[in-house]
């Protein structure tokens, strides 16, 4: 199956990522599909949507991810647009993201978020005695943490053969026309099935932060009730 079809808590993990717009206002969602696409397109007409649109959009098997929103440039509408993947979850504050993009006036903002690592890491002194560790500390460096928004005129730096996180990002970068966001609070993305076993025990326990609304300690009710066993199905 696609990764986008992974189910975390009984639900695929592009039905949470909706929620966290749909819960804050968002309301028109395009989805750019690819591999096995015709699967997410009888996922999406099998679902009962209440109060927003979603469309699944075909923009190829082996379109790289800055190609796809090329392809959807006709269906934006000449606005500003949100743009996210498939596989990452987070309580980000969505108004924030917006007003930081507004408040700077350049073509593109792009969440940053500092991960847990995987590993713990040992301290060492001058003499690589070793001091102590710390269990998977957060890293000091930021990353891409997708939930972008765009400016039309951004647009102008894709293509259908761009790869979004290498050119086009980086010559917004060079010509000053990115900004990042700083997201402080939880953030993970589903790239192994060790990923998917900790967001669905986290579903489990009660405790997923990203089925809440921003500073809102309780689970959405929209997410409430399902103790179903997670799917998993290859991921990467």
């Amino acid at each position: 199956m696609p990764k986008a079809l992974v189910e975390i808590g009984g639900r695929p993990i592009v039905r949470h990522v909706i929620e966290i717009y749909a819960r804050q206002g968002f309301e028109r969602f395009l989805l750019a599909t690819g591999y096995l696409g015709e699967m997410i397109e009888e996922f999406v007409a099998a679902e009962a949507w209440s109060g927003i649109e979603v469309e699944a959009v075909d923009t190829g098997a082996d379109t790289p991810t800055g190609g796809r929103i090329a392809r959807l440039a006709e269906r934006l509408g000449g606005d500003t647009f949100c743009a996210t993947y498939a596989d990452g979850v987070a309580d980000v504050d969505l108004a924030a993201l917006l007003d930081c993009h507004a408040d700077h006036g350049r073509l593109a903002t792009m969440t940053v978020v500092r991960p847990h690592l995987q590993w713990g890491i040992a301290h060492l002194d001058a003499d690589d005695g070793v001091r102590g560790f710390t269990e998977k500390p957060r890293s000091e460096h930021w990353i891409n943490g997708g939930f972008f928004c765009f400016e039309p005129g951004a647009l102008e730096y894709l293509d259908e053969s761009s790869v979004l996180e290498r050119e086009p990002l980086e010559r917004l970068a060079a010509d000053g026309q990115l900004r990042a966001h700083r997201h402080e609070g939880f953030w993970d993305c589903m790239d192994t099935y060790k990923d998917a076993v900790v967001l669905n025990d986290l579903w489990a326990a009660g405790e997923a932060p990203w089925a809440r609304a921003p500073g809102d300690w309780a689970v959405d009710p929209l997410f409430r009730g399902s103790n179903a066993q997670p799917t998993l199905g290859e991921v990467g």
